[in-house]
Protein backbone atom coordinates (compact mmCIF):
# COMPACT_ATOMS: atom_id res chain seq x y z
CA UNK A 1 0.00 0.00 0.00
CA UNK A 2 1.45 3.38 -0.96
CA UNK A 3 2.18 5.80 1.84
CA UNK A 4 2.08 8.90 -0.35
CA UNK A 5 -0.26 9.89 -3.14
CA UNK A 6 1.16 11.92 -5.97
CA UNK A 7 -0.99 13.90 -8.40
CA UNK A 8 0.56 16.02 -11.12
CA UNK A 9 -1.27 18.90 -12.71
CA UNK A 10 -2.40 18.22 -16.26
CA UNK A 11 -2.17 20.73 -19.06
CA UNK A 12 -4.95 23.39 -18.79
CA UNK A 13 -6.28 21.81 -15.57
CA UNK A 14 -7.78 24.10 -12.96
CA UNK A 15 -6.69 23.99 -9.33
CA UNK A 16 -10.20 22.95 -8.31
CA UNK A 17 -10.23 19.91 -10.56
CA UNK A 18 -6.72 19.01 -9.41
CA UNK A 19 -7.90 19.08 -5.79
CA UNK A 20 -10.94 16.95 -6.62
CA UNK A 21 -8.72 14.40 -8.36
CA UNK A 22 -6.35 14.38 -5.41
CA UNK A 23 -9.24 13.93 -2.94
CA UNK A 24 -10.66 11.03 -4.93
CA UNK A 25 -7.26 9.37 -5.13
CA UNK A 26 -6.79 9.71 -1.35
CA UNK A 27 -10.21 8.13 -0.71
CA UNK A 28 -9.49 5.24 -3.04
CA UNK A 29 -6.07 4.56 -1.50
CA UNK A 30 -7.64 4.14 2.01
CA UNK A 31 -4.87 6.22 3.56
CA UNK A 32 -7.44 8.44 5.25
CA UNK A 33 -9.33 5.47 6.72
CA UNK A 34 -6.13 4.03 8.19
CA UNK A 35 -5.07 7.39 9.62
CA UNK A 36 -8.46 7.89 11.30
CA UNK A 37 -8.38 4.40 12.78
CA UNK A 38 -5.12 5.29 14.58
CA UNK A 39 -6.32 8.73 15.65
CA UNK A 40 -8.25 7.67 18.75
CA UNK A 41 -6.53 4.39 19.54
CA UNK A 42 -5.84 4.10 23.27
CA UNK A 43 -2.26 3.55 24.33
CA UNK A 44 -1.36 0.49 26.37
CA UNK A 45 -1.04 1.04 30.11
CA UNK A 46 2.45 0.98 31.53
CA UNK A 47 3.39 -1.64 34.11
CA UNK A 48 3.54 1.08 36.80
CA UNK A 49 0.03 2.28 35.95
CA UNK A 50 -1.32 -1.29 35.95
CA UNK A 51 0.12 -1.93 39.43
CA UNK A 52 -1.14 1.39 40.75
CA UNK A 53 -4.66 0.69 39.46
CA UNK A 54 -4.60 -2.83 40.91
CA UNK A 55 -3.59 -1.51 44.33
CA UNK A 56 -6.39 1.08 44.22
CA UNK A 57 -8.88 -1.64 43.28
CA UNK A 58 -7.72 -3.89 46.13
CA UNK A 59 -7.93 -1.03 48.62
CA UNK A 60 -11.44 -0.16 47.42
CA UNK A 61 -12.55 -3.81 47.72
CA UNK A 62 -11.22 -3.99 51.28
CA UNK A 63 -13.04 -0.78 52.19
CA UNK A 64 -16.32 -2.08 50.71
CA UNK A 65 -15.94 -5.38 52.59
CA UNK A 66 -15.34 -3.46 55.84
CA UNK A 67 -18.46 -1.34 55.28
CA UNK A 68 -20.53 -4.44 54.48
CA UNK A 69 -19.44 -6.06 57.74
CA UNK A 70 -20.38 -2.91 59.65
CA UNK A 71 -23.79 -2.95 57.95
CA UNK A 72 -23.38 0.48 56.37
CA UNK A 73 -23.91 -0.83 52.83
CA UNK A 74 -25.61 -3.91 51.45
Amino acid sequence: MPLAVEVKRRENETVGSLLRRFTRKIKRSKILINARSYQFRARKKSEFKKRKDALKRIAWQKEMEKLRKLGKIE
